[in-house]
């Protein structure tokens, strides 16, 4: 299982006034050349599965490309705010890619 580890600041994507607001990290330029190569196939909207660590707190989830900014990773709520980190902040992350 191929891992990476990085430091990333967490910035807010806004649809629009009726849309959710998302908080997201952007992967290194480095990292998503790796994902790309090692991950095979992509899965719906081009996403990645990956386990991710973030302090105390380990979720699996998707990395999804963007257009501007290689791969991004979705970071929920109570991820968050059992962080204590919020839009700005830099976060150290353990990335995993999982199998299929």
């Amino acid at each position: 299982m191929w891992t990476c580890e990085f430091d990333a600041e967490l910035w807010e994507w806004d649809g629009g006034p009726d849309a959710t607001s998302w908080v997201f990290l952007t992967l290194p330029e480095d990292e998503t050349e790796e994902i790309r190569f090692r991950s095979g196939p992509p899965r719906g909207f081009g996403s990645v599965r990956v386990e991710v660590t973030v302090g105390g707190s380990t979720w699996r989830t998707s990395v999804f490309p963007d257009k501007t900014r290689g791969f991004v990773l979705p970071v929920k709520k109570p991820v968050r705010r059992a962080e204590s980190l919020d839009v700005g902040d830099s976060a150290r992350v353990r990335l995993s890619l999982l199998d299929g």
